[in-house]
């Protein structure tokens, strides 16, 4: 049993071409080993990064929608919040209406460490756009927003047929 990766499937309409999925799911990992590097001296992981991001761009938020968010099972979210609560970089507050859900918000120092990130996370993002013209920036990420939304359609209905919520 071979343990190299299977090389990529061709994309029908771009013979000997990989999928378009491929590609986006290689630039994933790039930028997740990258930026766990980045990161690390900062004490903090891809996976904490983009759920205190999450954080502070949206809000509080309950454990449940910041795991949605944030690409995690309700799981992998609650072992995340216990540990980002105990080092002090968000808080859990009941929810108004339902005091027995739990909204998480950064803290103080959370806000801190995330003005810390910036630096990093623009050196990562400006490397991976080198080269490209604003226009070419706008327009790679108007291409990624596109296939973020007609795939997050599925997933919704995906949701809501097993008795979900988004």
């Amino acid at each position: 049993m071979s343990t190299e990766a299977e090389p990529p499937r061709a994309d029908p309409g771009y013979p000997g071409a990989p999928l378009t999925l491929y590609l986006v799911k290689r630039l994933e990992m790039v930028i997740r080993a990258l930026l766990d590097d980045a990161l690390r001296p900062l004490g903090l992981t891809t996976l904490q990064y983009t759920a205190l991001s999450v954080l502070r761009s949206r809000g509080a938020l309950s454990s449940a929608q910041l795991a949605r968010r944030s690409f995690l099972r309700p799981q992998t979210m609650h072992e995340m919040v216990l540990t980002l609560e105990k080092r002090g970089l968000i808080t859990r507050t009941p929810a108004p209406g339902n005091r027995r859900i739990l909204l998480a918000s950064l803290t103080e120092a959370g806000h801190a460490l995330m003005t810390e990130c910036v630096p990093a996370v623009r050196e990562l993002e400006d490397r991976m756009l080198i080269g490209l013209s604003p226009q070419r920036q706008a327009e790679f990420r108007g291409v990624l927003q596109h296939g973020i939304s007609s795939l997050a359609a599925i997933a919704v209905a995906r949701r809501i047929a097993v008795g979900g919520r988004d």
